[in-house]
C-alpha cells in the first residue's frame, strides 16, 4: 500500500487540486475557487498524494456555534478507493480533530456516496441527520462518531 504524502493547501494551483477533488465526489455542491479560499480561512484543508499523484482532499472544521463537534470530512477520488489510502487520510486527520478539544467527532457524506457512508458506519461513525441543501434531491447524512 502506497504511503501517503498529505499537504495543506498553499496557492491557488494545491486550492484547485483540492476543489477539484470536493466537486468531483460531491457534484450536487459544487464549489468556486472563491468559496474554497473562504473555507481555508476558516477550516482546515488538506490534499493528499500517492507519490505525484492527487487522491484525495479533506476538510477538518473545528466547533462553531452550531455544533461542539470537529468534523471530519476525507474524501478519495474512486479510482483509488479500497487500497487503505482512505484509511491512512483518515486517521490522520481524526488526529488533527482531536487537537481541537471538541466534545465529539462527527462527519456529513452526500447520502449517493455509498462507498464513503460504507467506510465512515465501519470507522464507527453512527447517522444522526440527514438534510437536503436547497435546490438539491440528494440529502448529507451527518454521521457522529461513536
Amino acid at each position: 500500500m502506497p504511503t501517503l504524502r498529505i499537504e495543506q493547501p498553499s496557492d491557488d494551483a494545491s486550492l484547485e487540486q483540492w476543489r477539484h477533488v470536493h466537486n468531483t465526489i460531491i457534484p450536487t455542491d459544487p464549489l468556486s475557487l472563491d468559496e474554497v479560499r473562504e473555507r481555508v480561512r476558516r477550516n482546515r484543508l488538506a490534499v493528499a498524494f500517492a507519490g505525484d499523484e492527487l487522491v484525495g482532499c479533506s476538510t477538518v472544521r473545528p466547533p462553531n456555534d452550531d455544533t461542539t463537534a470537529a468534523t471530519v470530512i476525507v474524501r478519495i477520488l474512486p479510482a483509488h478507493r479500497r487500497q487503505g489510502l482512505g484509511g491512512q487520510f483518515y486517521e490522520h486527520e481524526l488526529a488533527e480533530a482531536r487537537k481541537l478539544d471538541a466534545d465529539g467527532i462527527e462527519t456529513i457524506i452526500l447520502a449517493s456516496n455509498t462507498d464513503g457512508l460504507r467506510f465512515a458506519e465501519s470507522h464507527g461513525f453512527v447517522e444522526f441527520e440527514r438534510y437536503v441543501l436547497p435546490g438539491d434531491t440528494i440529502p448529507f447524512i451527518t454521521l457522529r462518531l461513536s
